[in-house]
């Protein structure tokens, strides 16, 4: 149950930030471009002699200009930062990360085990030491008061993206070990499946063997 909840949570966190910051990096574009599009337009409005047009356009400028959306860039970066850390603990926990497993294949079981084994624990080796050299960044950030330049945020909060981060991957490498060495089997990410869908698809009466696009092409 805690570990299903953590899963959630992760999942919770990096949807959240990839939906934040794709809004606000589309709500910063509109502005930029509406705003040099409306000067654009005014411009051209009185030059044709056109006051009305100019009027609404000048309108269209202020109402955007009200807008103060220059922390925009600065918080995207770090919402990217955090969705980078937490993204690569769960590329762990799926096994979406690239790896070349050409030698690996070359060796016979038990030593492909072992191999395996060490690759995961030499993982979770070195996310726990950046995650507690990243901890102890944070803690002396913490007592400098270093703010950010538009957000003004405390700059810990920001790094402390990096031993959360971190730390969680590092526990995914040690639960990836542990279900390895238990059933010898590592997660793997089917880049065919659409989280969501039902795998098994309903099947059509009086026709068996026929895979999912043969039934859909019966009906």
């Amino acid at each position: 149950m805690l570990m299903r909840l953590l899963d959630r949570l992760e999942e919770l966190i990096i949807g959240t930030l990839i939906g934040a910051a794709t809004l606000l990096i589309f709500a910063a574009v509109v502005q930029r471009y509406g705003m040099s599009n409306a000067a654009a337009l005014i411009g051209w409005a009185k030059g044709h002699g056109m006051d009305w047009l100019a009027a609404a356009a000048r309108g269209v400028f202020n109402f955007l200009n009200s807008f103060n959306m220059t922390w925009a860039q600065e918080l995207c970066i770090y919402m990217f930062v955090w969705m980078a850390k937490f993204g690569a603990a769960y590329g762990v926990r799926t096994g979406i990360h690239v790896g070349v497993d050409v030698a690996l294949n070359t060796l016979n079981p038990r030593s492909k085990h072992f191999v395996v084994l060490f690759g995961l624990f030499a993982g979770a080796l070195f996310t726990f030491i950046v995650g507690s050299l990243g901890a102890r960044f944070v803690y002396h950030i913490a007592m400098t008061e270093q703010t950010s330049a538009d957000l003004e945020l405390p700059m810990w909060i920001v790094y402390l993206a990096v031993p959360l981060g971190s730390y969680l991957m590092c526990f995914r490498f040690l639960q990836v070990a542990w279900s390895f060495a238990r059933t010898g089997e590592l997660p793997h990410h089917d880049h065919g499946h659409v989280e969501g869908l039902e795998d098994d698809a309903p099947t059509v009466p009086g026709i068996s063997g026929l895979d999912t696009h043969t039934q859909g092409a019966a009906r």
